[in-house]
């Protein structure tokens, strides 16, 4: 039976109005793996253009000193003695008694008798110890003794 025409019932006649069924649309879809991929190069880059700043194991406030030279490279390495606030003194970053500190300067001296003593005390460390580090290089006849500071500040 066909749908238009005069034959045709009142019920079936076309009104001219067409419905068009929409398509249900799909959620997007986000791709995890192209995300990550693109959060890999960016932390690669941040870790290639990061400059990484060397830390002391000791925080030690250097007395400022507007005299005081910049050192350069040299051939031998220093023999460093660090003094902390509380007059603990440091070798190579390990706590060490003032017998201990004097055997490693005789024995720095004997290895090489040109060797650079370099006293890195803190600001606030007791002056006596600094003074006895001196006395014991002067022992161990160490001829160059440095004592590090930092330049003060700009006006």
């Amino acid at each position: 039976m066909p749908l238009s025409g005069a034959n045709t019932p009142a019920r079936f006649v076309s009104t001219g109005m067409h419905f068009r069924f929409r398509k249900r649309r799909t959620t997007p879809a986000v791709i995890i793996v192209a995300l990550i991929d693109v959060l890999i190069v960016l932390v690669i880059f941040l870790l290639v253009t990061t400059t990484f700043k060397q830390q002391n194991a000791l925080k030690l406030q250097l007395p400022e000193s507007s005299q005081g030279k910049k050192s350069g490279a040299t051939e031998n390495l220093p023999f460093i003695v660090s003094i902390d606030t509380n007059g603990v003194y440091f070798v190579d970053k390990m706590a060490v008694t003032f017998d201990q500190l004097e055997d490693r300067l005789k024995s720095a001296t004997a290895k090489n008798p040109d060797v650079v003593l370099e006293i890195n005390a803190d600001d606030r460390s007791p002056l006596g110890k600094t003074v006895k580090v001196r006395d014991a290089a002067a022992d161990a006849h160490i001829k160059n003794l440095v004592l590090l500071t930092k330049q003060p500040p700009k006006p």
